[in-house]
């Protein structure tokens, strides 16, 4: 079978419902990562928080609370990557008894389709498996880098170049959780390809239904409004902790 006749065997309320999937996942990820000024993400105002975070790490002693706590972040990256690993060898294993696959599915949606239709489906859904073991494994090594940076900050906060390593490592650190968020959201989106088995109509309102979890998180959660509040915020100056007060992250010199 040509790859022609391969397409064929796909309705265009299929091909609409993968766009819906594709466009959706590209868009929630620029969304998050590149919020409105007016109306930041929950994503946005924890990377100013890990900014002051390490703000606070220089003159922190001991420094035992702020290792384990990058331990954990690693250990979480860790362990979604791994879980990742084990969803692309369970997809691999689907493939190769895609015959199985159909006859439940066939169950399900009261349907005859080609066994090349389940494994087309499969992939997809190993496609977002992929992209989130790439992104936590990505992230775990970044969380190790951000644990050098912080070692190497020296204890006194007078040393010229004790909040400018301090700066890097912040930025380190968000960087590895964007990664760590963007794994998450390919898990989503992965789950909501799955419904694809069912048929595309499935797929459309399982896309939607995932865009509504997330961005509802991110912009109209309760938890978003506890991190709004303002009133616990500190004022900074560049003179003092190394960075530029006007553009958070933004290194002096």
């Amino acid at each position: 079978m040509i790859w022609m006749d391969q397409l064929a065997l796909f309705s265009p309320l299929d091909y609409a419902a993968l766009a819906v999937l594709v466009l959706g996942w590209i868009i929630c990820n620029r969304i998050i990562e590149h919020p409105p000024e007016h109306r930041p993400s929950v994503s946005r105002l924890m990377a100013d928080y890990r900014r002051e975070w390490m703000r606070h790490f220089v003159t922190r002693e001991p420094r035992i609370f702020d290792s384990a706590i990058i331990d954990n972040m690693r250990q979480g990256a860790a362990f979604f990557a791994s879980a990742s690993m084990i969803a692309i060898g369970g997809g691999l294993a689907l493939i190769g008894n895609a015959d199985l696959l159909r006859g439940v599915a066939q169950d399900l949606t009261l349907g005859s389709a080609p066994t090349i239709v389940w494994e087309i489906k499969l992939l997809l859904m190993l496609f977002f498996a992929t992209d989130a073991f790439l992104k936590f494994v990505w992230s775990h090594r970044l969380f190790g880098y951000c644990a050098v940076l912080m070692a190497a900050v020296p204890n006194d906060a007078r040393n010229p170049v004790a909040f400018i390593r301090a700066a890097k490592s912040g930025e380190i650190n968000i960087t590895a959780a964007r990664s760590f968020n963007g794994g998450l959201r390919s898990v989503y989106f992965g789950i909501a390809a799955a419904a694809w088995l069912l048929g595309a109509w499935a797929l459309a309102v399982a896309t939607i239904v995932t865009l509504v979890v997330i961005l509802r998180r991110e912009f109209w959660s309760a938890s978003r409004k506890v991190l709004l509040d303002g009133s616990d915020r500190e004022k900074h100056t560049p003179e003092t902790h190394g960075v530029d007060a006007t553009r958070p992250g933004k290194l002096l010199g």
